[in-house]
């Protein structure tokens, strides 16, 4: 029967869920998702799947807590006998990738669950993709300007799922992670959730849209890991906190340290960025969001919303039905997407941009 496989972290299965529920709800398809907490990827299965539609859905309304899904068929017994009795894992997965008839894919992705026992599997990863990729040149099933992708799931050593994404559609990293690779001298780690949100929601367009010259405020600084990526990609940028900054960023002459309060400071021209790390209530920091954009302070925005709550999807849901009546009673339109990253944890971030 069609599947769908999705990733999300472990611990929000089920606000990923919710979310491949609304995407085949817009589809008006009926489907059963499985659903086992901290596992750290779904199963969804439908009696009947239209790739095309579920593309299009996933571009309409995309999903805020699965970081990539792909849709296929499976499971598939994942060993097979080779010549000399030894065990291929190569041969079942080609039989079922022809069986589902997929077509030409730019490339071919073996993946596995990001949790602890899931990581166990990377070598396997590692191992079974060149071999498959191999296998799928001399089949001529490579090209490299199909709007495909192919992936090959892991659900532990003997069992997987195979299916394709669009290229325009799907994440572009395998298993919807983003390796970003933040230079020593960060202040904090903290610094590779902002590398990561710039790489998602920005994509190729991040060197026009975050560029040297820019301005930025960074609104609970504190010890300074987001200024510091900013001022590492040349934007001048006012820290604003009451705590102290670390390291080389407390230093660099592209960071004004201001002690203040982050929830009352205001800049006195606008800036181009807004960038805020706060730990508060996700709706405050909603709130502080919509005000910054809808009174002209800064163009965009990437702001954390912190979720300690159980009822974390109609919190994310309840936040942006704020920004956007915010943004709508001043007469503004502004494109808002929410993902839930690699580099966050009991979070989510929040990308907003006004439209001019």
């Amino acid at each position: 029967m069609p599947v769908v496989v999705a990733y999300c972290r472990a611990g929000f299965d089920a606000e990923a869920a919710e979310d491949l529920a609304r995407v085949f709800a817009a589809m008006k398809a009926e489907v059963r998702i499985d659903v086992v907490p901290g596992r750290g990827y779904l199963i969804a299965t439908a009696d009947s799947l239209d790739g095309g539609a579920w593309m299009r859905a996933l571009t309409r309304g995309p999903p805020m807590f699965v970081r990539a899904a792909f849709a296929g068929t499976g499971p598939h017994a994942l060993l097979g006998a080779a010549p000399g009795g030894r065990p291929d894992r190569v041969a079942p997965i080609v039989a079922a990738i022809a069986a589902a008839g997929f077509g030409a894919v730019r490339s071919a992705w073996v993946e596995f669950p990001d949790t602890n026992d899931g990581k166990a599997l990377s070598t396997l990863a590692r191992a079974l993709e060149p071999r498959l990729e191999t296998v799928l040149r001399e089949r001529g099933a490579i090209d490299v300007a199909a709007a495909q992708r192919l992936h090959v799931f892991l659900a532990d050593g003997a069992t997987a799922y195979a299916g394709v994404s669009g290229v325009a559609e799907g994440s572009p990293w395998p298993m919807g992670i983003a390796r970003v690779r933040v230079p020593h001298g960060a202040p904090s780690r903290s610094a590779s959730k902002l590398a990561e949100a710039v790489a998602v929601f920005l994509g190729d367009r991040h060197e026009a849209l975050l560029r040297a010259g820019m301005r930025a405020v960074d609104l609970g600084a504190a010890p300074g890991g987001w200024s510091w990526y900013l001022a590492q990609r040349g934007v001048k940028v006012t820290a604003v906190d009451n705590g102290a900054l670390k390291g080389d960023v407390s230093i660099d002459p592209r960071v004004t340290h201001v002690r203040a309060d982050g929830l009352s400071w205001r800049p006195r021209a606008p800036v181009d960025w807004l960038v805020c790390d706060i730990v508060l209530q996700p709706i405050r920091i909603a709130a502080l969001v919509g005000d910054w954009i809808a009174e002209g302070h800064a163009r965009r925005a990437i702001v954390n919303l912190k979720l300690p709550m159980k009822k974390r999807y109609a919190e994310v849901e309840r936040c942006l039905d704020l920004v956007r009546t915010r943004l709508r009673d001043a007469g503004m339109t502004a494109d808002l997407a929410v993902r839930q990253l690699y580099h966050d944890r009991e979070e989510v971030t929040l990308y907003v941009a006004r439209r001019d």
